[in-house]
Order: structure tokens, then C-alpha cells, then sequence
């Protein structure tokens, strides 16, 4: 998997352990990873980024305003949370993550699950990755 070399990732999560284990993850696959506690902090780091992880079970910021603002700066986001919150998930989804995956499929299955994300790209942005034109519609169902 060489396409996501060099890709520019931000991590928003203030859960360090989490941060922790997706920026190895993610910097293992060869990105270039950012990590972010803060809303400050992200809305600095996305400034360039071509990614952006979103933990949905923050304690210190507002998730979903994040990802959108994620989003509207093009970047392609995904958000990572409880299984069972499908409120939060539809909501995530609705302001443009384009996937949220449960806790437990990153711990399972995280390389394989990350690696094929940031191997798709995207016409938004020159550089950054997306789906392809035929990937279905994201789904709030857990993963």
C-alpha cells in the first residue's frame, strides 16, 4: 500500500489512549500523522491535512462540529466511536464523515480497515484520497 504514503492525517481525540493507537496505526501505513486534543488545536492542523480521524467520545470537544469542519475544508474524514450510539453516528455522517467505525473494528482490524480508506482518492482536493464514484452511501450501522 504505497498511496497513502505521505498522507497528511490529523487525530482529534483527547483520549490518549485512542490517540494513541490510531496514530500508530496510521503512521505504520506510512501517513504523516497529527495529533489534535483540542478543537484549536485540529482547526489548526487541518489547515494542508488530506484526513482527518474524529473520536466521537470526546469529553473536551463537540465531535460533530469538528467533523464538519473538517469536511467543509475538503478533507476526507472518519469518525471512530461506541458501537451503539446511532445517534451520534447519523450525526457524524450527516455533517461528513464519510464512515464511522466502532472501537472494537479499529482495535480488530484497524491496518486493513485504514490502509484501504486512505488508498482511495478524491477529486475534491488535488492529493487527498476519496471513494470511488461507486461506493455505496455510508450506513450508521455498527461495523
Amino acid at each position: 500500500m504505497t498511496e497513502q504514503r505521505g498522507a497528511r492525517v490529523v487525530v482529534l481525540a483527547d483520549d490518549l489512549i485512542w490517540q494513541t493507537r490510531l496514530a500508530a496505526v496510521l503512521e505504520a501505513l506510512g501517513a504523516q500523522v497529527e495529533r489534535a486534543r483540542t478543537v484549536a488545536d485540529f482547526e489548526a492542523a487541518i489547515a494542508g491535512a488530506d484526513f482527518a480521524v474524529v473520536d466521537l467520545t470526546a469529553r473536551s470537544y463537540l465531535p460533530v462540529p469538528a467533523i464538519a469542519a473538517a469536511h467543509a475544508s475538503g478533507l476526507r474524514v472518519l469518525g471512530v466511536g461506541q458501537h451503539d450510539d446511532v445517534a451520534q453516528r447519523k450525526e457524524a455522517l450527516a455533517a461528513g464523515a464519510e464512515r464511522v467505525f466502532a472501537y472494537r473494528k479499529l482495535f480488530e482490524d484497524g491496518p486493513a480497515t485504514l490502509g484501504a480508506w486512505l488508498q482511495r482518492r478524491s477529486p475534491a482536493r488535488p492529493g487527498a484520497a476519496s471513494a470511488p464514484a461507486s461506493s455505496p452511501a455510508p450506513t450508521p450501522a455498527p461495523e
